[in-house]
């Protein structure tokens, strides 16, 4: 899916009439022409393009950033902030990713690209989420708070919601189903702590939390037994009983 990020972000036409633009834009710093050369937009663009294609992200921010502070009225200026959130969730700047997303959705509202946007707003919430270090030492961090993973959600909700016939729908829709049940598992992790320590009301809420609110996920047995077993050790005895026949239905039912 990356490439056709990347596809997705080049793609743009050349016109004549951009190197007349060149000249109409603002001088640049002594210290911005020394990392970038002072070159029109369309030349500026071409090297940005070029090294963002090679997986330079680094140098690519900054020849997109000269591009987007020069000529910030340019025929490049909404490519170039589309490059840059790609070029910045590449190199796992989330944070720089998720501000350029934000500030054009808000300056843009009826982009045709504003598909890509809620599309990669939903990655980046996604990767902002994740721990590289314990990711790559195998450690279960189903246990963290999942108020990015709930953003992600969101975003990607949009974007199907909103772009239904999106290229990017599909994919989001499949994400959305692994979002889902990374939500579902949360609870239940915060409902397990709840139980071995006795606090057996929390237990049982967040089991019933997951029954209300991520029916879809493939977690729903999981947290009716939740429900059953803290509804028990509160002595609780026609709730623990519901949670137990609702378990056996959707077993039949399956």
């Amino acid at each position: 899916m990356i490439n056709k990020i990347g596809k997705r972000a080049f793609a743009i036409v050349f016109s004549a009439s951009v190197l007349s633009l060149g000249a109409c834009s603002s001088a640049p710093d002594q210290e911005d022409i020394q990392r970038v050369p002072n070159k029109s937009a369309h030349a500026l663009y071409e090297d940005a393009k070029e090294t963002l294609d090679s997986g330079l992200y680094a140098r690519a921010i900054e020849l997109l950033s000269a591009i987007d502070s020069r000529y910030p009225f340019g025929p490049f200026s909404k490519q170039v902030q589309m490059d840059l959130v790609y070029a910045h969730y590449q190199s796992g700047n989330t944070e720089q990713a998720l501000a350029t997303i934000d500030r054009f959705i808000r300056l843009n509202p009826n982009h045709k690209d504003l598909d890509y946007m809620y599309y990669m707003r939903g990655l980046v919430n996604i990767k902002a989420d994740k721990n590289a270090f314990q990711e790559y030492f195998g450690v279960d961090r189903a246990d963290r708070d999942a108020n990015r993973t709930r953003v992600a959600y969101t975003d990607l909700s949009t974007l199907v919601k909103r772009f239904p016939e999106s290229d990017y729908a599909p994919e989001a829709k499949r994400r959305l189903v692994w979002l889902l049940n990374r939500m579902a598992r949360y609870e239940l992790k915060v409902a397990t702590y709840y139980y071995e320590r006795e606090a057996y009301l929390a237990a049982a809420n967040r089991g019933k939390f997951v029954v209300e609110h991520y029916s879809q996920s493939s977690y729903l047995d999981a947290a009716l037994a939740m429900m059953e077993k803290s509804y028990d050790k509160l002595g609780l005895t026609e709730l623990s009983d519901n949670a137990a026949q609702t378990r056996k239905f959707n077993s039949r039912n399956k």
